[in-house]
């Protein structure tokens, strides 16, 4: 059997003995250190990122559930499926049963979808935030802001469990993981894409572009009737934003295009798809569960100090638990709004000294 129908049958059905080279002793290295360094980092970094808002009431706000909803997401990876896509690759097979195939295969589509709807929360609520500061404390009340995230889990549990009904969760060699099979259904995959990546993607890009629209603005004075003035802290907690969903982008989109083009024409284009460029495209994807933590340390100041003071308050545990808000935000000179990420300061009208 040449490469070529030998890579087709492998994407049509998921077989232990395609003999595929990402079994062999090298590959299977490098991968298991990437996965190795992924749950590390993944479940240190939202532990610190959850502990933060926990800890200081000052992050504890509207947007910043979104900000613990999208490290829930990517935590749970970490703690279920990556541990068994790790088990699979030292024994070089999937020897955990058809259930936990099953059950990791759906969790990381939990987790998959839900990081993809947060993001869009996210930036939905930037929007608001930025470009209609009026009604934002009307429209991200605590109730609103709950019904919110209720409503962006409902629907990434509706969007993984048609899974079940198409048969798509099956063992993949290659990567070593029970995933979404993309040649199961070409109309399906179609739609997995377009629905959880594409259209996600088309809205998250049409927010920060209009805040980008505005902070330009802003800054060249375009709109001279407009008083609102950006504070570096405010595009510091933009840019961390903007900065998550980049880095998920460049992630997702390999994966999420090698699905369209196999879907779109699976005789042709899957056996021409390198078997390198598929398997890194997964672990790319699997990396980004770890990022989103490392961001917000990097580019928020708050974020930061938080996890100084979680790190070092592991050196006496009963200080770990503690309420850190009154040191969180302290020397500012305006109004203080909490953001999804940080203090943002806004000088606005008087008639908006309301807005959040």
């Amino acid at each position: 059997m040449d490469l070529a129908v030998k890579g087709t049958n492998c994407l049509s059905r998921n077989e232990s003995d395609c003999g595929l080279s990402a079994s062999s002793g090298g590959v299977s290295a490098a991968l298991a250190s990437v996965l190795i360094f992924t749950i590390v980092v993944d479940i240190l970094g939202n532990v610190l990122v959850i502990l933060s808002v926990y800890r200081n009431k000052q992050l504890r706000n509207a947007g910043n559930l979104f900000v613990v909803s999208l490290s829930v997401a990517d935590l749970v990876v970490a703690l279920y499926p990556y541990p068994l896509v790790l088990t699979a690759i030292f024994h070089n097979d999937w020897t955990m049963g058809d259930l936990h195939c099953q059950a990791s295969g759906f969790i990381m589509g939990l987790s998959v979808i839900g990081s993809v709807f947060n993001i869009t929360a996210i930036a939905i609520n930037r929007y608001c935030y930025i470009c209609h500061s009026l009604h934002y404390d009307r429209l991200y009340s605590l109730r609103n802001t709950c019904c919110y995230l209720g409503l962006t889990w409902l629907l990434t549990t509706l969007a993984t469990v048609p899974n079940f009904f198409v048969g798509s969760l099956q063992y993949d060699p290659r990567i070593y993981s029970c995933t979404f099979a993309q040649t199961v259904s070409t109309y399906y995959t179609i739609s997995v894409v377009v629905i959880h990546f594409l259209i996600p993607l088309l809205v998250v890009s049409y927010c920060y572009m209009r805040i980008w629209v505005l902070v330009i603005q802003v800054k060249h004075r375009v709109r001279p009737e407009q008083r609102t003035k950006l504070k570096p802290s405010d595009m510091r907690n933009f840019l961390t934003m903007f900065m998550v969903f980049v880095l998920f982008a460049v992630c997702w989109a390999p994966l999420n295009l090698i699905g369209l083009a196999v879907a779109i024409n699976p005789v042709k284009v899957a056996p021409n798809i390198p078997e390198w460029l598929f398997v890194t495209s997964y672990f790319m994807a699997y990396f980004n569960s770890c990022l989103n933590a490392i961001i917000y340390g990097l580019l928020n100041q708050n974020f930061r100090k938080e996890y100084k003071m979680i790190l070092l308050a592991l050196c006496v545990p009963r200080f770990l638990l503690m309420d850190t808000s009154k040191c969180a935000t302290d020397g500012l000179k305006s109004k203080s709004y909490i953001t999804n990420n940080n203090v943002a300061e806004i000088n606005v009208s008087p008639h908006a000294s309301h807005s959040e």
